[in-house]
């Protein structure tokens, strides 16, 4: 065995492992520093010595000792101070730099190069819609009210194993009322928002819906009740309704009336039927439906659905489509208009050249769905439309070039968590032989309504005007400017408005001013057909 040495001493005999003796890196010296052989005594060090342990900055070294007692034990002393000089001399001088690196040039600096400049477009951020909820807002106390709600109901549904729907489960009487005191109960936690009554309608079938469009629970009330507040929009239409939106988009909170409750929950059974038979369909999706009665204000209802136009890109243009020409402009000057204004039928000066296959869809979608709006009596919905407009930096997020036409599809997927077949294409890399335009590997998705690239013609305002006040409804123009590549975003919306007695009085009203075609209170039969006869000159098929 080695003997153990002391830290006073002038050398330290280093132990390589298990066996006695130096290790292969190490050689032995005697008192004069010559290399000796033998049973001598001797003090082993380094062949090279690290920077890191031996050179100007001090660092502790670790020495591994075998005891005197039992076999393989082993005791570590860690010693803070530097090596003795009998332990360590000299330093190893650096090695010398060869000779053919001497004779070379040093290369000139050259400055980095700078990243590649975006397009103003893009590199300004996007002014993003609405008015910040703040405390003062004279909707806070509102939206205090909502989360506590929302957080109630979506936490106490989750907890409950999730079941079958059954015909009771759409009653229009299946409600529940729930009181919340500042205090707290046994059901609710104490808040510091004013005593308020909360109502949910058909609890189970909206938490179906929300399953089927891919909502998850927690991600849901993050987006509603976390810290982050809501934005309060101003109303586009003539309802009075207060809109709200997420900090993310992805969920709208839109007051409505008892009449549209009323609507929405005599048509819920068919409408939850639909959904589940055309996954690709237009319609508003709904989340949720409330209400919220405060002592002594009147009772506020509202309901909970997906933002169409909530996108990674941004949004230049939005408009509201119903296919009527009577009133149907916005009141505002053209240098005021900008990617928060909802314009309308009259204000669109585009249409919009689409692939033969997402041309197919989208007539046969509409068909399909106004079908059954006609079938439920309902009038007056409108076609969302948002326009991105494509540049470079686009195009390589999206992760299509221009070269690339109609992808291959890889079939039907499942977009919902409900399953079933969807219109859904996915772009393979075989399609896309341009990898520079692949971002993070993920291939992109284009779907109906979403993601869809299309080419913009401008058009004629005026030629425009004489389509919606044709009642042959002819669109035959020549283009004016050239056409963009667009990303399209779009859905139905609106959608709670059936055709009861205020309607017809609007219409036996308005008819007497201009021709019945042209005004939006109309047959929910003839509005269908107007809808569809106008979506089909907006969208035109690419020959």
């Amino acid at each position: 065995m080695a003997p153990r040495a002391s830290q006073q001493g002038d050398c330290c005999v280093h132990g390589p492992g298990p066996g006695p003796g130096p290790g292969p890196g190490w050689r032995a010296v005697g008192g004069g520093g010559e290399p000796i052989h033998g049973e001598a005594s001797c003090s082993y060090l380094p062949l090279r010595k690290r920077l890191s342990v031996d050179g100007k900055c001090s660092a502790p070294r670790i020495c591994i000792w075998e005891c005197d007692g039992e076999a393989g034990d082993i005791t570590c002393d860690i010693v803070a101070a530097p090596m003795r000089r009998s332990c360590s001399a000299r330093a190893m001088p650096p090695p010398p730099v060869p000779l053919f690196r001497r004779m070379m040039t040093p290369p000139p600096s050259r400055p980095r190069p700078p990243p590649p400049a975006r397009e103003a477009v893009e590199a300004t951020p996007a002014r993003r819609p609405g008015e910040t909820i703040s405390k003062g807002h004279r909707s806070y106390g509102l939206m205090l009210n909502l989360q506590l709600g929302i957080s109630y109901s979506v936490g106490k549904s989750s907890a409950l194993p999730f079941r079958k729907l059954s015909p009771s489960d759409f009653d229009p009487r299946e409600k529940v009322w729930t009181r919340f005191p500042p205090e707290g109960s046994k059901l609710t936690p104490p808040h510091h928002s004013v005593d308020f009554r909360w109502k949910d309608y058909c609890p189970a079938v909206f938490r179906h819906l929300r399953k089927l469009f891919g909502v998850d629970p927690a991600d849901y009330m993050l987006a509603i009740c976390g810290s982050d507040t809501l934005r309060e929009l101003a109303s586009p239409g003539k309802s009075g309704s207060c809109f709200f939106v997420t900090q993310d988009d992805r969920f709208m909170i839109k007051t409505v009336k008892k009449a549209e409750v009323k609507v929405l929950i005599r048509m819920l059974r068919s409408y939850y039927e639909h959904v589940c038979r055309y996954k690709s369909t237009l319609l508003t999706r709904f989340y949720g439906t409330h209400c919220i009665k405060q002592a002594g204000c009147p009772k506020v209802r509202f309901i909970i659905m997906g933002n169409f136009c909530c996108s990674e890109y941004k949004i230049h243009r939005r408009f509201d489509l119903k296919g009527s020409s009577h009133g149907r402009t916005i009141d505002k000057a053209e240098q005021k208009i900008d990617e928060t204004t909802t314009l309308k039928d009259l204000d669109l000066d585009y249409a919009f050249h689409l692939q033969r296959f997402w041309y197919e869809e989208l007539m046969k979608q509409i068909q399909m769905d106004c079908t059954f709006l006609e079938t439920q009596g309902i009038m007056d919905y409108s076609l969302l439309l948002g326009v991105h407009f494509r540049n470079d930096f686009s195009k390589s997020k999206i992760g299509v070039s221009q070269s690339v036409g109609l992808p291959k599809s890889t079939g039907k997927r499942k977009s919902f968590e409900g399953g079933g077949d969807v219109c859904e294409l996915c772009f393979m890399e075989s399609g896309c032989k341009d990898r520079d335009f692949i971002i993070d590997s993920r291939k992109p998705l284009v779907q109906l309504g979403k993601n869809m690239p299309a080419q913009a013609e401008r058009r004629s305002k005026r030629v425009l005007d004489k389509f919606l006040l044709n009642e042959r409804h002819l669109f035959i123009t020549t283009p004016n400017g050239a056409s963009r590549d667009v990303y399209l975003f779009f859905g139905i919306i609106d959608i709670l408005q059936d055709y009861d007695i205020t309607k017809k009085l609007e219409h036996a009203y308005k008819s007497f001013q201009v021709n019945p075609g042209f005004i939006s209170a109309v047959d929910p039969k003839l509005y269908s057909r107007r809808f569809q006869d106008f979506i089909r000159r907006v969208f035109i098929r690419e020959q």
